[in-house]
């Protein structure tokens, strides 16, 4: 298996366009830490359960919707990526800018989402 950051965090975005619980934990085996932290200007989750049930109610609110990273840089076991949030339907809906930490294995302890918040 391939685990450069670059791949890791490949398989991290995946996992936001997968539907199933299942296969969203499937997909956190290869790249993520357990005790994973998530933040975003919208919420914050602590381990997989949490992350999980967040991605759920992404789906809910924007079937299809799905993640694409656009650039990315990694040194010392953090990265940057630039990515745009996509409709099923490939219409952009979003931009932003995630920071990531990964822990000895190479997995991701931290992944940190920097966007603007459209709130009402």
């Amino acid at each position: 298996m391939d685990n450069d950051e670059r791949s890791v965090w490949e398989r991290y975005v995946a996992s936001w366009k997968v539907e199933s619980p299942e296969e969203k934990r499937a997909l956190y085996v290869t790249c993520l830490s357990p005790e994973c932290v998530y933040a975003d200007p919208l919420a914050q989750a602590k381990g997989w359960d949490e992350l999980i049930a967040y991605m759920m109610d992404f789906h809910k609110q924007l079937p299809g919707a799905h993640f694409v990273t656009d650039y990315f840089l990694a040194h010392h076991r953090q990265s940057i990526a630039r990515w745009k949030m996509m409709s099923g339907d490939a219409v952009l809906l979003g931009e932003g800018i995630s920071h990531g930490k990964y822990d000895e294995d190479n997995r991701l302890v931290s992944m940190t989402g920097f966007f603007e918040a459209r709130v009402g």
